[in-house]
């Protein structure tokens, strides 16, 4: 079956999300197939010679490829508009795909201080291991990108907006001095969502998604996925995932393909919800500070309307009190789950500096924001009321 990818490029990203790349078996199913196989067979020694050579366009291993996956692969590639996409069995397996099959010893990496805890650890402990120079910044700061960026990188990694605090990052600004230190920009972009914010648009070279969190969105499964250019995926990414092995189950791509028709939807709804809820935790007398991207208050709330569409689903704050204050709200709410997930139909509420991001020292702990007192809120699809009920009677416990 032929799809008209560039017919399908026009379609608004809601058509896209719901019947973008779709490939029909012979029987013409509705729903996307599910192709739950290990392996393909061969008219011939001869075919599966040229399969191997890669003289003949087919599928030969679900460790390389598989139909339902590619399904997946190239839906995401529509919405996101980028040429190509390789998805991984998780967002932590797409992370360090992306940078380890970029990166070789004697290579620098600049990354921003505000990174998800896992990503941390592949940038400032495992990539050293392998002679890969990482150099550390303030996001927010555009004089120490300036400084890091005045002499050669390989590489750029980002988060934007940051977990857990919410940090913006002004990526057309940090895309032009990473070019001309001759360094590929890498996009972690769970917290916008290919809804939300298109860096490739801003001129990022790849984009990265755990698809655990808004793509499934409703908690089922894992998978990842890094979009680029044809050259960059083809060339680079797809060597290193065939040989090293890091691949979506069919299963998991099929889940993630259903999640894809509602993204919109759900994601406009978790926005909605976050808004309301910021706004009405912002004037609580228990928090003594409160960050969402849509609020006037956040410290980068015009940029991040520039980037952004909306502020997103997720809200940090912090309480007064410490970690005794903290955990007390956590062990009284009755909707909420604590949950270090994040991106789902469920509302979940974590702790984040003894939980994802434990490992820092205080300093660092610090130094991005996360007190003991701080909490990061996924907002659901729950009755926001209901929300706020719970938020409110957990406060006055």
């Amino acid at each position: 079956m032929t799809i008209d990818y560039e017919s399908q490029r026009q379609w608004h990203s809601e058509t896209q999300a719901v019947r973008g790349a779709t490939t029909r078996s012979q029987f013409d199913e509705t729903s996307e197939a599910l192709f739950l196989s290990s392996g393909y067979v061969y008219k011939s020694a001869e075919e599966a010679e040229s399969a191997f050579n890669q003289e003949l366009e087919r599928f030969v291993y679900s460790r390389f490829g598989n139909p339902t996956v590619a399904m997946f692969e190239n839906r995401l590639a529509l919405l996101e508009g980028a040429e190509e996409c390789r998805a991984m069995g998780s967002g932590m397996a797409a992370v360090f795909a992306a940078l380890a099959s970029h990166l070789s010893s004697g290579d620098r990496l600049v990354a921003s201080r505000a990174l998800f805890g896992s990503c941390q650890y592949i940038c400032e402990d495992l990539l050293p291991r392998y002679g890969i120079i990482t150099e550390i910044v303030d996001g927010t700061n555009l004089d120490e990108w300036k400084t890091a960026l005045s002499k050669p990188a390989k590489a750029v990694f980002l988060e934007s907006p940051s977990n857990p605090g919410l940090e913006i990052i002004d990526i057309t600004a940090v895309c032009d001095l990473a070019h001309n230190a001759g360094a590929t920009v890498f996009v972690d972009n769970v917290f916008a969502t290919p809804e939300l914010q298109k860096p490739l648009e801003l001129g990022a070279d790849v984009i990265i998604y755990s698809a655990t969190k808004h793509i499934d969105g409703q908690g089922r499964c894992l998978g990842g996925a890094v979009l680029g250019t044809k050259s960059f995926i083809e060339d680079t990414v797809s060597p290193f995932i065939r040989h090293t092995g890091p691949a979506l189950s069919p299963f998991n791509a099929w889940v993630l393909l259903k999640g894809l028709e509602t993204l919109s939807l759900r994601v406009s709804r978790h926005c909605d919800s976050a808004a309301k809820i910021a706004t009405h935790l912002s004037a609580h007398s228990d928090i003594n500070k409160l960050l969402y991207p849509e609020l006037a208050s956040h410290p980068q709330h015009k940029l991040a309307m520039q980037q952004m569409k909306r502020g997103g689903t997720v809200i940090a704050f912090e309480l007064d009190g410490g970690k005794e204050r903290a955990f007390r709200f956590l062990n009284n709410l009755k909707v909420i789950d604590i949950s270090n997930n994040l991106g789902d139909a469920k509302s979940l509420i974590c702790h984040p500096a003894t939980t994802t991001h434990q490992r820092l020292t205080d300093e660092n702990k610090v130094k991005v924001g996360i007190t003991p007192g701080f909490i990061r809120l996924s907002v659901g699809l729950e009755s926001v009321d209901d929300l706020i009920k719970d938020l409110d009677l957990a406060l006055s416990a």
